[in-house]
């Protein structure tokens, strides 16, 4: 088997490997504005408000419009919303390139930047996560989230950040030269895709106000018990899991005393995990079951969330943080998959967003209560909390896992992928 048929097996046809350089093209654009971000705000302010500010303008846009851009994605070709989004959020890089190279730019308008960025931002991710299930039969959901998956460690987390701090060196507006360059590419490559059909509604309705499909894709959720705990279980996990996340810088230099470079050797470590979980993801999903896999990553979180809370040692944090990306990766593979197996065609974007709504929702909740924690009980606080919190969690839901992993698809399984 050649590279390029592992990467992107013939059988998930042409449309999703246009659809997997579309992605991992967007990701190094992410990935150096990951690094680039921070870096620019950091050089026109010293206000530790309006350095997070930069971190707020992620999450805000998703609490705002996460909900309208999964009904919006349910109603129009959402290829064509891809590309739009994405020409829009060139549009913001270069007009940030421009205010940079003539020396115009404020915090400001960086942080306005931020705001219309991570608004386009929300559309591209939420669209995109519907596109894969249009083209792919529901066996292949797996693997293809997992080479989807493969492109954000490695563009995102590992390429993009080195050379996003390597390009500010040489001029602030040149990494984001760079990301316009790479999201405009990414527009060029998913217009390779087949138009995809719009979303068929259920019933011959007439088209209803976007606030009334929300409601539609939350009922239909509340009424699927799978779907629904799996929502829950996210959004549970992800507060407690972002409670000490919020505070590991902290955690990495004065509790372990590991220095800034020790805590980029965390992140990186956690990277690590993930990308030798993508290598072997076929090999775990042909030999266990996902109720099984979902079962262990579960409880590795908690016993991890435990084994920070009593190491002291940054060897021993380093080799947790590594089997922390591992089960992290192949969690976020399968919740996604089980989630786009079991959700018909045209509720995708509405419950996709509603998903991300609760991702984004529990890393405010979760990182705010950190902060307060860490505050009151030290640095190892908030590890605590995420032990216990996720303990309690796993034992309420070992059970419907089983109800999660076995229910079945809305559609018949072989039936063929969209082209």
């Amino acid at each position: 088997m050649g590279i390029g048929e592992w990467i992107a097996p013939g059988r998930l046809g042409r449309d999703f490997r246009w659809l997997l350089a579309s992605s991992w093209t967007s990701n190094i654009g992410d990935g150096i504005a990951l690094a680039a971000s921070p870096l620019l705000i950091a050089s026109m302010t010293d206000s530790p408000v309006l350095v997070a500010s930069g971190a707020v303008m992620q999450f805000l846009p998703w609490l705002l419009f996460g909900l309208h851009a999964g009904a919006i994605a349910d109603r129009v070709d959402r290829r064509t919303l891809v590309m739009l989004a994405n020409g829009v959020r060139a549009l913001v890089l270069v007009a940030l390139c421009a205010f940079l190279i003539t020396g115009t730019a404020s915090i400001w308008i960086v942080l306005a930047v931020a705001f219309v960025y991570g608004c386009a931002e929300v559309f591209v991710d939420t669209s995109a996560s519907t596109l894969l299930p249009m083209m792919v039969k529901k066996k292949d959901l797996g693997i293809g989230n997992a080479r989807l998956q493969a492109g954000f460690l490695v563009a995102n987390q590992f390429g993009g950040p080195p050379l996003g701090a390597f390009l500010f060196a040489l001029g602030a507006f040149w990494p984001f030269a760079v990301q316009a360059v790479c999201v405009a590419f990414a527009v060029v490559l998913i217009s390779r895709i087949a138009r995809t059909p719009v979303p068929e509604r259920a019933d011959a309705a007439p088209r209803t106000a976007v606030h009334t499909d929300i409601a539609e894709g939350v009922r239909w959720l509340w009424r699927n018990p799978p779907v629904r705990t799996l929502v829950i279980i996210i959004l549970t996990f992800n507060i407690t899991w972002a409670a000490p996340w919020g505070v590991l810088v902290l955690y990495a230099t004065e509790h372990l005393q590991m220095g800034p470079v020790g805590y980029g050797a965390l992140t990186t470590a956690s990277a690590i995990g993930g990308l030798l979980s993508t290598v072997s993801f076929g090999w775990l999903e042909r030999h266990f079951s996902f109720k099984t896999l979902m079962r262990v990553c579960l409880t590795a979180e908690v016993l991890m969330h435990l084994a920070f809370a009593l190491t002291t040692s940054g060897a021993v944090a380093l080799v947790i943080m590594v089997g922390f990306g591992a089960y992290a990766f192949i969690w976020g593979t399968i919740s996604t998959t089980v989630r786009q197996r079991l959700v018909p065609h045209e509720l995708q974007g509405r419950i996709a967003s509603v998903n991300m709504v609760g991702v984004f929702g529990g890393l405010v909740i979760g990182q705010a209560l950190g902060g307060v924690i860490a505050q009151v009980w030290g640095l190892t606080g908030p590890w605590w909390f995420a032990f216990v919190g996720a303990a309690i969690t796993l034992l309420l839901v070992w059970r419907p896992i089983s109800h999660i992993a076995a229910a079945k698809p809305v559609e018949d399984e072989d039936a063929a992928p969209a082209s």
